[in-house]
């Protein structure tokens, strides 16, 4: 989510200022000068494995005209880092690099003035090479570095200073080597899983036994290596100073726990997204008078709970030093966090210091604010003793936010030639966002399992002008005379919803783009030549035109059991354009052999990151179409190993050839997420083009597929 979302901007009269900037104005939030001639900085987003500190790092050297190893990444904390909310929405560049961006232009210019001053040479004639001001003579005037005790960056910034153009730029727009590579490669103890610190307690949470269920009684007796029970509530865990007697007692207690549970998940989803209550909102309509249309396609899409699925479990570690709780966390916004430990623990924001730790990567909204939390809860037991929380994969796969199943209603009407003229579109989903800190009530898992509960909020969708949840790329990107894109928000939440990669867009983006291909069908179009002769948008042209070019779907050859597809879309509707071209194999199930994609993200600060970014984004959403469901009874999700919850083996990689289309001059725009429509979109076609049916239910299995033959 952007920052306009996370809160509103100030509007006191102050100059804008780009990014983050205009929330966290004080340019020694961003920055400080080392006096060993090095630059720290100190940005609120976080590393998820995208290589976003790297790129916040060459911005910085960029503009101070420094060497990129001179720049040092703090990893966000509380409270000495910026409030960036959340680490989302593909943002971190326009949010955090802008800022960033702008932060060392203004620091250069402080720097340079004040050497200009000292010196009584012009500010214009000093040049800045490598943290040294130089005089027109070549005299050195100064550095950085002498300057670092002054403390002159104790102000405000301003829009005084001018960043560099495009055609000044050296270090932004390079593929730099990545900072957290080495250690990662080389097996360092860098994750928050590594963390050991003297003394520690190593701890599981025992789980109900259904959702919402209430703890009645614990059995007593013995548990493994003088492990210690702790409840409070419905909330069960276990504490020892061996991490496999934890792991044994978890298991013991759970045996001796009895529950009050009951039936809450349904039997079927589909029908249950159909049947359950909701607010119904108009998302975009627009009216128009059209001639009757001659075609129509109507189409409904359904898309089930899916989850994270991270290699690495979610992980805290929390110590109650006196007065303060110090938690270690990969939460992706340590402040959005501390909002919520505020909320459940009914404790004063001061007493909360959150240690940004990387651990496994998670595009979305998984269980690391969950885990935090119970590991708060575990130290404020045991003060004075730090406390490591790992939850195991059934957790992880059953426990941690889903990301919402979705029915996706679709008709379109075109005329004789196939040109667009109506489109209807109506999505039904639980909201995408249920990150914590935006709300009135927590929404951490432990909240509602405490003595004291807390109710579980409904989550939340987004304003589409915010990037939208459920109605993210809802409105479709061609020529329609007259649309009309509605919302229904269900009111009840069987599982817990938040935000995975891409959110609503990646149902839509599918539903838009299959029942593009099945129109372009009905009139007897190529796709692509479909698609061009309706997009306005030259940049959503130039990328599926490359794409294409890239994949020779003009020469393509069909062969039996493979098929092509291909899908384009704007991410947002705001962000990074990207088109995809894939290559199926039906065999015994379906297999993406070959994708081809195009984007179009403005100016690009790392360009091997970029590429990382968005062939990561369609290897993921390869998995995702083809493989992943949430699994579930009456009670619990039982798809909690690798066996119910598969993804996508090395073996199943697609090849996958990227390109990315230049604009230096443009603003920077997230890559993150904008390969992942298109490439669910363009395997839904190219399964339809091998196969003459097409996937409307995910994952796209046999089983589905065969569904589909049936009707």
């Amino acid at each position: 989510m952007n920052l306009a979302f996370h809160g509103p901007r100030p509007d006191d009269g102050r100059p804008k200022l780009p990014g983050s900037l205009m929330v966290n104005r004080r340019l020694d939030q961003w920055l400080r000068l080392l006096p060993e001639g090095a630059v720290l900085l100190t940005p609120g987003k976080v590393e998820l494995g995208q290589g976003i500190l790297t790129a916040l790092a060459q911005i910085a050297a960029e503009e101070l005209d420094v060497a990129l190893p001179r720049i040092r990444v703090q990893a966000a904390a509380t409270p000495t880092s910026p409030d960036e909310a959340v680490t989302s929405g593909s943002l971190s560049v326009q949010e955090s690099g802008m800022a960033i961006r702008q932060a060392c232009a203004e620091a250069r210019r402080i720097f340079v003035s004040v050497i200009a001053q000292r010196s009584g040479v012009s500010r214009e004639d000093i040049a800045v090479r490598d943290g040294d001001f130089v005089a027109p003579d070549g005299r050195v005037l100064g550095s950085y570095w002498s300057l670092a005790g002054a403390d002159l960056l104790a102000v405000e910034a301003t829009p005084e200073a001018t960043p560099k153009r495009a055609d000044q730029r050296r270090i932004a727009g390079t593929s730099a080597p990545r900072l957290d590579l080495p250690e990662k490669v080389f097996g360092a103890p860098r994750f928050l899983q590594d963390l050991r610190l003297p003394g520690m307690l190593h701890a599981r949470v025992v789980r109900p036994a259904a959702r919402g269920a209430k703890l009645v009684a614990v059995r007593e007796g013995p548990l493994p290596g003088g492990a210690r029970l702790h409840r409070d509530g419905s909330f069960l865990a276990v504490l020892a100073t061996q991490e496999h007697h934890a792991e044994a007692a978890a298991l013991r207690v759970a045996a001796r726990a009895e529950w009050a549970a009951q039936d809450t998940l349904p039997a079927n989803v589909e029908t249950w997204l159909a049947d359950a209550p909701g607010e119904t909102s108009t998302v975009l309509e627009r009216a128009a008078e059209t001639s009757e249309p001659v075609h129509r396609v109507a189409a409904r899409f359904f898309r089930p709970f899916v989850t994270h699925a991270s290699i690495g479990t979610c992980c805290a570690v929390a110590l109650w030093d006196g007065e303060v709780a110090k938690i270690w966390s990969h939460s992706q916004g340590i402040y959005n966090l501390r909002a919520d430990l505020v909320k459940a623990m009914r404790l004063p924001a001061e007493v909360f210091h959150i240690q940004h730790v990387e651990a496994a990567g998670c595009y979305g909204h998984n269980g690391a604010d969950d885990v935090a939390l119970e590991a708060a809860l575990l130290a404020r037991a045991h003060p004075g003793v730090p406390v490591r929380v790992l939850w195991t994969r059934a957790e992880e796969l059953g426990w941690g936010p889903a990301s919402p199943a979705m029915l996706v209603d679709v008709t379109a009407e075109a005329d004789a030639e196939g040109s667009l003229l109506r489109w209807t579109q109506h999505v039904t989903s639980n909201g995408h966002s249920g990150r914590p800190g935006r709300g009135a009530l927590p929404t951490l898992l432990a909240a509602s399992m405490l003595a004291e509960p807390f109710a579980v909020p409904n989550a939340i969708n987004p304003p589409l002008a915010g990037g939208g949840g459920a109605q993210r790329n809802a409105v479709p990107a061609y020529a329609i005379p007259a649309l009309h894109i509605r919302m229904t928000h269900l009111a009840e939440m069987p599982l817990r919803t938040s935000a995975l990669r891409g959110l609503g867009a990646l149902a839509n983006v599918w539903a838009i783009e299959s029942v593009m291909d099945e129109m372009a069908a009905k009139v007897g179009a190529d796709s692509l030549a479909y698609r061009l002769r309706q997009m306005e948008d030259a940049r959503a042209r130039d990328v599926l035109s490359r794409a294409a070019e890239m994949a020779n779907w003009s020469g393509r050859v069909q062969r039996e059991g493979f098929g092509m597809g291909l899908a384009v879309a704007r991410y947002k509707g705001s962000g990074a354009w990207c088109a995809a071209v894939a290559e199926i194999e039906a065999a015994e199930r379906v297999f993406c052999r070959r994708l081809w994609l195009a984007a179009d993200v403005g100016e690009v600060i790392n360009p091997d990151g970029t590429l990382n970014q968005i062939e990561g984004g369609a290897i993921q959403a390869t998995s995702l179409c083809l493989l992943e469901a949430v699994r579930h009874d009456a009670r619990n999700v039982t798809s909690t190993g690798w066996e119910d919850y598969p993804i996508l083996r090395f073996s199943e990689v697609p090849r996958v050839e990227a390109a990315l289309i230049a604009r230096p001059e443009a603003p920077p725009l997230g890559a993150g997420e904008c390969s992942m429509g298109p490439v669910i979109g363009a395997i839904a076609n190219a399964i339809a083009d091998a196969l003459d049916v097409r996937p409307r239910h995910w994952p796209f299995t046999p089983e589905n597929i065969a569904r589909a033959m049936e009707h």
